[in-house]
């Protein structure tokens, strides 16, 4: 649920600036109004305002400027710009004025229940928090329960729709105050995170390109082109199963290779709000090779959740049990196909219980990791989550919900994995350093470098340092976003996510995915030393395509620490 509300507020505050070009402050001010051009997650609540806005009140120490709401309706309703506007639309070009305008009128596809309901979750709440120290009242108190109060009467009843002059217009104040002070803060930071950011991107690929200048001699005549379906056909079948020590039932589909020898497994953990077809390519991909595939349906944080969330039927993104629950999907998953190749003569002998793998994606890369050994770092989350008001990093909202977790959670592993695959996990507070070192089978993270959910920085490359296994491999899709390696959901009723937030060409993403997925596992869970040539930067920078070129590393200097 994105509402580009920042969007509105930067175009605003930089033709303010112009007006005042004068001084160091207005070039950092700039920086900063223009990095708020991101949209923000805003959720909200049904209250009756007695007031609604007049002015917009631009307000820096005690220097402040104000535009009146009436100029902006009007611009937007008819494209005249007042005289009131003009002395800020001087300083704007006519590509930027006709974006506020846009922006302004367009119609945000959310309801009241939606968004109501995404408010009062833990998450959302935090959000609202934090926007709130930004975007204020007139008496320079905090926007919470305004901004909450605006959105849910902007979303009711309104012939235009849900946009964002009418959640100005409903905001119970006199004037709505942007504290572009506060805001500076803000952007000082995310200017030197994008820095840090950068800089060990910029590591990474120059690693990768040089080790990738080294002779690599690729086994291609004993090794099928990995970006082609293997020999092995495959059926699909689903089982439901029912974990009555935790009163939990799941599906789960099983992809079985038409063969009856017994063959490796790989078990594939769905992130947030996703569910068990978002990788069913890579199902496929890992089958036709075969391996039999097993992907469970993690009940409290799939899409049936999230659309709970959103029509009313639930009152929270996720319960902070899933960071037990998930891994123990996947505990009595194995149990109930080692069970079942005893009792099922469809299953009887089909499955290597010696050779499994797991990959995960975002909570299901978490998922992974806590299955490979790397337990809830309480201490780490006390610490972090005391305060992420100023945070930049979105991830850390989910992460700090375990902080509400008995401490007793304890060592959730299984002996049975010998290799995991985590792809945009998330994992510096929820696991940290202390538990991720504690990992001593094969790892690799794939990471993407336009990760806006888990930044690729403090979730994936930092802790990829962390890691002390001697077999460690950190793929970087450059480009690459949260959403970049996520199939379309074949569930009815899922939530679809714009194309703008996916990012470019997801395609390409997601045959890394399956590239790297099944060299790894052949190498690390089948012990077919033959695709470790493919494990390698010459092989990554073979298969690299724009837009989202590919980079391997086994190791990162100081500038990923």
């Amino acid at each position: 649920m994105y509402l580009p509300i920042s969007s509105v507020i930067a175009r605003l505050s930089e033709l303010h600036l112009r007006t005042h070009p004068k001084g160091k402050q207005s070039i950092w001010l700039k920086i900063l109004l223009r990095s708020l051009s991101i949209g923000l997650l805003l959720p909200t609540f049904a209250l009756r305002p007695v007031l609604s806005a007049e002015r917009l009140n631009l307000s820096y120490g005690l220097v402040q400027r104000s535009i009146p709401i009436n100029s902006l309706e009007t611009y937007a309703r008819t494209g005249k710009i007042d005289d009131e506007l003009a002395t800020y639309a001087q300083y704007a070009g006519e590509q930027q004025l006709t974006q506020l305008r846009q922006l302004l009128v367009t119609p945000i596809p959310l309801n009241a229940v939606q968004i109501s309901q995404f408010l009062y979750t833990p998450i959302g709440k935090r959000l609202l928090e934090n926007l709130g120290e930004i975007v204020q009242q007139e008496t320079r108190m905090s926007g919470f329960y305004a901004i909450r109060a605006a959105l849910i009467l902007a979303s009711v009843n309104s012939k235009e729709g849900f946009t964002l002059l009418n959640v100005l217009r409903k905001f119970p104040s006199n004037a709505i105050t942007i504290d572009l002070a506060r805001s500076l803060e803000l952007v000082n930071q995310f200017r030197n995170f994008v820095n840090q950011t950068q800089a060990a991107v910029n590591l990474i690929n120059s690693e990768s390109n040089q080790e990738a200048i080294t002779p690599q001699t690729l086994t291609s005549t004993l090794i099928p082109n990995l970006q082609q379906r293997g020999r092995f056909g495959w059926q699909k079948q689903t089982i439901t199963l029912f974990d009555i020590s935790r009163q939990r039932k799941f599906t789960a589909d099983i992809y079985l290779p038409n063969t009856q020898s017994p063959r490796p497994v790989i078990v594939i953990s769905h992130g947030l709000g996703s569910d068990r077809t978002s990788f069913a390519y890579l199902a496929n991909h890992l089958a036709s090779y075969g391996f039999v595939v097993a992907v469970p349906e993690h009940p409290g944080s799939n899409t049936q959740q999230l659309q709970a969330l959103l029509s009313g039927r639930a009152d929270e993104v996720t319960n902070p049990r899933e960071f037990i629950d998930r891994p123990l999907d996947v505990k009595y998953l194995l149990d109930e196909l080692t069970r079942l190749s005893s009792s099922n003569p469809a299953y009887k002998g089909r499955f290597n219980f010696q050779q499994v793998g797991v990959v995960g994606q975002s909570f299901g890369g978490y998922t992974a990791l806590a299955l490979a050994g790397a337990t809830i770092n309480f201490p780490q989350l006390k610490k972090t989550c005391q305060s992420t008001q100023d945070t930049l990093n979105i991830s850390l909202l989910l992460q700090c919900l375990a902080a509400e977790l008995p401490t007793s959670a304890g060592n959730l592993s299984d002996s049975r994995v010998k290799a995991v695959i985590a792809i945009n996990p998330v994992t510096s507070s929820v696991l940290g350093q202390a538990n991720l070192s504690q990992i001593k089978i094969p790892i690799m993270i794939i990471s993407g470098s336009a990760d806006t959910i888990a930044p690729a920085l403090p979730e994936q490359i930092q802790p990829f340092t962390w890691l002390t296994t001697s077999n460690k491999y950190l793929a970087l899709i450059n480009g690459g976003t949260h959403f970049s390696v996520i199939g379309e959901s074949q569930e009815p009723g899922a939530v679809p996510v714009p194309e703008q937030v996916i990012g470019p060409n997801p395609a390409v993403a997601r045959r890394y995915v399956n590239i790297l997925s099944l060299a790894f596992f052949q190498s690390y869970v089948a012990l077919d030393q033959r695709y470790l040539s493919y494990l390698s930067p010459s092989y990554s920078q073979a298969i690299s395509q724009e837009p989202l070129p590919l980079s391997l590393v086994r190791r990162c200097a100081a500038a990923c620490r």
